[in-house]
């Protein structure tokens, strides 16, 4: 597979190098040269040979296709001018459209089965010279329900034709997608010819009782080829911005080329505030759906962060207009994206009014994320002209993260179209990233060899279809839910038999295979926020559909890791929840993933009955959902806020909405009728709020969110071996929090968070802290923290004094005989009265001779002494207790014989210290 991030290269060194050479013409050759012809050679209006009586035109024919060839001769059809329909079997319009000229719409004439297929042929002539001078030629068509075009009698372009079996003339195909679709093709120069040139269309009908038909064919252009050493001027298309994985410094950008001539690509970019422009060459993507057009890639790195630039796209000769963008910012706190469900149906109406609206909403918007079903058919070049002509401002700006749905796989079961048109991150699973799973293609047994081909085929396919990005604190992960055998199954797949072969359970294990990627991807994620997308939703919510494999792996790995946004399309209704094991007794108020499903074209469908709700049968709730309805999504992050709005972008005829009845009695959720909002307004809302503690809350309008934890210390400052109370609030019931005493990590024991989420502790301050600025730390189990800040102050006395007077005894001099390191009562005769009891009113460390508390029974406790809420938790911690007040050695014992005790003593609690906090 081509990838490349390719080196810069200075455009000084292939700007001026590479100048195209134009060629001089011979003066006679300009004398005598023929202009291409500049106008469309075919029009709405224009004439054409047509069949409509269910007839074969092949008549019988070896040669299926006979009658697209120029020389097939068409005088007994039919003849007039286009379009051509039929509604019910009238002339009427069809959708948007008003035929000209009406198709005979049943075999009989009265009513169905209707005829399944109508055949047209026209021509245009082109003067002595001219054909050899054409790049390519371009058409415009719209149809209903299904096309293929022939120029010449060389196949060109085909739409819907999934069903067309190329057996014969006469069959059903397309799908009944209502009014007709519009779409434009390409084809290269080289197929026509001087004199005259042959189109024949085929049209279908998608099943005996289709209501209508429709073929217009309402442009043909030619595209002049450039002089030899000259580019033939014709703007890229389909420009577009992908993440990598460091989007701070590097961008992917991904193109159509603007003439099949354009044999390769370049990236020409610069500050947008000024400065050198350099060239980055592209690598080509190749060429799909019959369009002769290459697509290129390229990836830009060593750029700089939080910064604007300005790029363009083609080749020297032939060129984008200028584009701009910002790389990501890592300090970036407030910013949008957007979410789209399916666009798939009215790409050419629907679609661009819909991204028009989000973009005018989400004026701070760094990207967009797409649930598959981009387009309705992946071979259909057409449509996928139409997606991008509706992302034109935005994909150019910012970047695209796309999911694959089922329909991308029709008619391009490998994906070839995806793959040209999008840049991904090549992070997808591998071996190396599905933690146990990897062990099941380890050995030589028949299953073993299986499991391997199935993960090393998927391990490229899943190239740009599964992946993620972080970009600015939220890593954005990819899925894909298709699960069809045919792209899934490997070549040459090692024999296997019995149940327990891969490939008895292939649809199975391709789910589970991204499950261990995600465990895996979401343990090692770095981000505050986690969103994932995909297309077939784990939680289905219009009638008919369930998707159980993926709801048996994938929801699990969401709520393990809890997931903040989990965002799927495929059922053209609307509905958003929550998994009911993340309920709270607050109504509004949960702490899991929230999981949507959004539409964002033209197809809709009907909701589930609350009998068959996929939700409520596999534990989980719908808080709102909507049947008839177009919506986007923008999602507004902060520092502790990602606020997701849904906007009504449409509103047909039917359109409804049901709100939860918050507390209702009964076995199942009660719905009520909600007012469908106007074009333009909200129609849903709802607030995931997360701490930097790691605390999460899911509110619904209306509900506010928990407080966030919060330390507070009785003073603001404390001398060395001294105490201050720790108060804590917000906390969740029961968490068990560690404290510490930072700037180097010093544990001072562990509480529990009473039932109202709070505590109070007096905490000691070791002795040994060195004076300045500190934070006291609460660590929660979820590795979140919480800090307050403390100034440590110098003990009263010289600072070898404290090291010293009383800690003499752990240098031998102590004559108390303590216990656990007790109180220390040796030749200074001082004693360290600091240590307390703990929570529970157990004095630790009891010393002989009735010494007081000593040193670590105060590291036990956390502090000289603890009172109000919470619990108290812990073990001593020697090493690390405080010494107390200061005592006055008497000078007798000073000399070297104090200064060679206090050097061991410092150096075997600096070694203890090291031992316990690697410990």
């Amino acid at each position: 597979m081509r990838r490349g991030a390719v080196a810069l290269a200075v455009a000084a060194l292939l700007g001026s190098a590479i100048a195209p050479t134009a060629a001089l013409a011979a003066p006679e050759a300009a004398a005598n040269a023929v202009d291409v012809p500049k106008s469309s050679l075919v029009t709405a209006g224009t004439t054409w040979h047509y069949l409509d009586d269910n007839t074969d035109p092949a008549g019988g024919a070896e040669e299926l296709r006979a009658w697209t060839a120029p020389a097939f001769d068409d005088d007994a059809w039919k003849s007039a001018p286009g379009g051509f329909g039929v509604k019910n079997n009238k002339l009427a319009p069809v959708g948007s459209f008003t035929p000209a000229t009406k198709l005979e719409h049943y075999i009989d004439g009265q009513a169905a089965p209707t005829i399944p297929t109508y055949f047209f042929r026209t021509s245009f002539d082109l003067e002595a010279g001219v054909a050899e001078r054409v790049a390519s030629l371009s058409s415009t068509v719209s149809y209903d329900d299904a096309l293929v075009v022939w120029i010449n009698g060389e196949h060109v372009a085909s739409y819907e034709d999934a069903r067309i079996t190329g057996t014969k003339n006469l069959e059903y195909a397309g799908s009944g997608n209502g009014s007709p679709v519009t779409s434009t093709f390409s084809a290269d120069g080289d197929l026509l010819r001087d004199g005259e040139n042959t189109i024949a269309v085929a049209l279908y009908q998608d099943r005996e009782t289709s209501s209508d038909a429709y073929f217009e064919m309402s442009s043909l252009t030619l595209t002049e080829a450039a002089a030899p050493g000259e580019v033939v001027v014709a703007a890229p298309t389909r420009v577009i911005l992908t993440p990598t994985e460091e989007p701070e410094t590097s961008q992917s950008f991904s193109w159509l080329a603007g003439d099949a001539s354009h044999d390769r690509g370049q990236v020409e970019i610069r500050p947008a505030a000024g400065g050198e422009t350099v060239a980055v060459d592209a690598a080509s993507t190749g060429t799909v759906n019959g369009n002769p057009k290459q697509h290129y890639s390229a990836t830009v790195r060593d750029l700089a962060p939080a910064t604007a630039y300005r790029y363009r796209v083609g080749l020297p000769g032939s060129w984008s207009e200028w584009f701009e963008f910002r790389t990501a910012d890592p300090d970036a706190k407030d910013f949008q994206f957007v979410y789209y469900g399916d666009a798939q149906i009215g790409l050419d109406t629907t679609w661009p009014k819909v991204v028009e609206q989000a973009e005018a909403r989400a004026t701070e918007s760094i990207g967009s994320v797409h649930a598959g079903d981009l387009i309705n058919t992946g071979s259909n070049d057409t449509e996928w002209t139409n997606w991008f002509t509706g992302m034109e401002r935005s994909a150019t700006r910012t970047n695209v993260m796309a999911a694959p749905g089922n329909h991308e796989y029709s008619g391009d079961k490998l994906l070839a179209s995806w793959k040209a048109h999008f840049e991904y991150p090549l992070n997808q699973p591998s071996t190396e990233s599905i933690g146990d799973l990897a062990g099941r293609a380890q050995g030589d047994s028949p299953e073993a060899k299986q499991y391997a081909a199935y993960f090393a085929h998927w391990a490229d396919f899943a190239a740009e279809t599964v992946y993620y990005a972080d970009y600015q604190g939220v890593r954005f992960i990819t899925l894909n839910a298709t699960r069809d055998t045919t792209f899934l199954t490997p070549a040459g797949l090692p024999a296997c038999s019995g149940a327990e072969c891969p490939s008895t359970k292939v649809q199975e294990l391709w789910t589970e295979y991204q499950a261990a990627w995600l465990d895996y991807v979401l343990a090692q994620s770095a981000s505050k926020w986690n969103v994932v997308t995909f297309h077939q939703p784990v939680y289905s919510t219009s009638s008919g559909r369930d998707e159980p494999v993926l709801r048996k792996y994938w929801v699990p790995v969401f709520e393990k890791h809890n997931i903040d946004l989990v965002l799927m399309g495929h059922d053209h209704t609307y509905a958003r929840g929550t998994n009911n094991d993340d309920t709270t007794a607050t109504p509004g108020l949960t702490t899991g993933p929230v999981y949507a499903v959004s539409n964002s074209g033209a197809k809709h469908y009907d909701l589930a009955s609350e009998a068959d709700n996929v939700w409520t049968n596999n534990g989980a709730t719908q808080m709102l959902r909507g049947e008839n309805v177009t919506t986007y999504q923008v999602i507004d992050v902060s520092e502790d806020r990602l606020v997701y709005r849904s906007y009504l972008a449409e509103k047909p005829s039917g359109a409804v909405s049901y709100e939860l009845v918050p507390g209702a009695a009964g076995e199942r959720p009660a719905y009520r009728e909600r007012a469908v909002p106007n074009v333009g307004d909200l129609f849903d809302e709802v607030t995931v709020t997360k701490y930097a503690s790691g605390e999460k809350w899911v509110t619904e309008q209306g509900v506010e969110a928990p407080a966030a934890p919060k330390l507070s210390l009785d003073a603001a400052s404390v001398s060395q071996g001294g105490s201050v109370t720790l108060t804590g609030a917000g906390f969740a019931a029961g968490a068990e929090i560690s404290l510490e005493l930072r700037s180097e990590p010093v544990p001072l024991g562990e509480v529990v968070a009473d039932e109202h989420g709070a505590f109070s502790r007096d905490i000691g301050i070791p002795r040994e802290t060195e004076p300045g600025e500190h934070r006291v730390v609460a660590v929660l189990p979820n590795g979140g923290e919480v800090s307050a800040a403390l100034t440590v102050t110098a003990a009263a006395g010289a600072e070898a004094e404290a090291d010293g007077n009383a800690d003499g005894a752990e240098g031998g001099t102590d004559s108390g005989a303590a216990a656990d390191g007790g109180a220390d009562a040796g030749a200074s005769g001082g004693a360290d009265v600091s240590g307390g009891a703990d929570a529970g009113g157990r004095a630790d460390g009891a010393t002989a001779n009735g010494a007081t508390d000593g040193a670590n029974a105060t590291a036990a406790t956390g502090g000289s002494g603890s009172s109000g809420s919470g619990s108290a938790k812990g073990s001593p911690a020697e090493g690390l207790a405080t010494t107390g007040g200061s005592a006055v050695l008497p000078i007798a014992l000073g000399g070297a014989a104090l200064l060679g005790a206090g050097a061991l003593l410092l150096l075997a609690r600096r070694r203890r210290a090291a031992a316990h906090r690697a410990e």
